[in-house]
């Protein structure tokens, strides 16, 4: 049975016009908001493979050109068929890994590479009414094939700007399955804040896979870094990132702005290419972990369901990956766990031990030797 998978801002895309400035400039503040640039002084995501699951990415922009390898069609699973380019699949490819080849678009990770593995297709409608109470079962769901795919072809990220109402068997076995080769993955958690059950219950439905345990939820800010209002709030949140008014490219050529969850999940998607690029043997836990760890802009409470543990920052997540790297090979001073320090003894052969006896029985004999020594010496005396 297939799952009906939707598109999470395909329909907030927005066409930008003609641009007074260039489009550095314009997405200029989302580098700033994410502290990108300083972080590229450490990597720029070189050795990556990024998997989009999306609709397909074209291959031919030119930020994107020689670094996008197209996978099958998730969808029929049949390898053979061609599928035309997407518009949102594309544009979330450019948030992960443009080369600002010529002063164009730059990605979060410009030097990493993408496996595009498409899923939808652009414009489908949206999933309507409540989500199903219960997990759906499910012999085959075409976001588990995606999940399984990329984890058998070299991704060390998966970035999944989509999603359904409703957890389905088959993708969190495929989840576990991906988390279990040690790849991190990364999903928008909706754009359902402002429906009239979100207004009611001060929550949103839960999306998948962001709401699958162990993927790492995305929610939208904007300039200011507060929480966009369309953007989902639930505790699928971990941390979150810019989605109102970001630049993407177009397919084809050109760019746009976008409005969304999924541009947030992308540009985290690009911060977690940046970490197993300079770290690669940190399990996905540990990026997770690292992302939440060093957010900026942390609720007052230090979490909250709107934006999570706050927004990414790209050189703190560099940092706290370092320490986490650092905290699994070495043991704090006066802090030994169990397995450290210095070996035990080598336990002693059962029985009597050979030198205490003949210590003993020394101190024995020269008590004895003594004690009479000190009876002829007081016979002596008498005489």
């Amino acid at each position: 049975m297939l799952t009906v998978v939707r598109t999470l801002a395909a329909a907030l895309l927005v066409l930008a016009g003609p641009a007074a400035d260039p489009v550095r400039d314009q997405q200029q503040w989302v580098l700033d908001a994410l502290n990108v640039e300083q972080a590229w002084n450490l990597t720029k995501g070189a050795g990556i493979t990024v998997a989009v699951v999306d609709s397909a990415v074209d291959g031919q922009v030119k930020e994107l050109r020689g670094r996008v390898t197209g996978g099958p069609d998730m969808t029929s699973g049949v390898t053979t068929q061609a599928v035309a380019p997407g518009r949102h699949g594309t544009a979330m490819a450019g948030l992960i890994a443009g080369s600002g080849v010529d002063d164009g678009f730059v990605g979060v990770a410009p030097e990493s590479r993408i496996l595009s593995l498409p899923l939808v297709v652009d414009g489908e409608p949206q999933t309507a009414g409540p989500p199903p109470q219960a997990e759906r079962p499910a012999a085959e769901s075409p976001l588990a094939r995606a999940l399984r795919y990329a984890a058998n072809h070299g991704a060390q990220v998966i970035s999944m700007s989509i999603g359904s109402y409703g957890p389905l068997r088959a993708e969190r076995e495929a989840v576990s399955y991906a988390l279990g080769k040690g790849v991190v993955l990364v999903a928008a958690v909706g754009n359902d804040g402002q429906t009239t059950y979100a207004k009611e219950h001060s929550t949103s439905y839960w999306s998948f896979p962001a709401g699958y345990p162990g993927v790492i939820g995305v929610a939208a800010t904007d300039r200011q870094g507060r929480r966009a209002a369309f953007s989902s709030d639930n505790l699928s949140v971990l941390v979150s990132a810019p989605g109102v008014e970001v630049p993407v490219v177009k397919r084809g050529s050109g760019y746009e702005l976008s409005e969304g969850t999924s541009s947030a999940a992308a540009l985290v998607s690009g911060v977690a290419a940046l970490i197993k690029s300079r770290y690669p043997n940190l399990p996905p836990e540990q990026v997770a972990q690292a992302l939440a760890m060093s957010a900026r802009g942390r609720p007052a409470a230090g979490y909250d369901d709107q934006t999570g543990y706050g927004v990414v920052d790209a050189v703190a997540a560099l940092n706290a990956a370092d320490r986490l790297t650092g905290a699994r090979r070495t043991v704090e001073p006066g802090i030994e766990h169990f397995g450290q320090g210095e070996d035990s003894p080598v336990p002693s052969r059962p029985g009597a031990d050979p030198l205490r006896l003949w210590l003993y029985g020394g101190g024995v004999l020269l008590a004895l030797v003594t004690f009479c020594g000190g009876i002829l010496i007081l016979n002596q005396r008498k005489e």
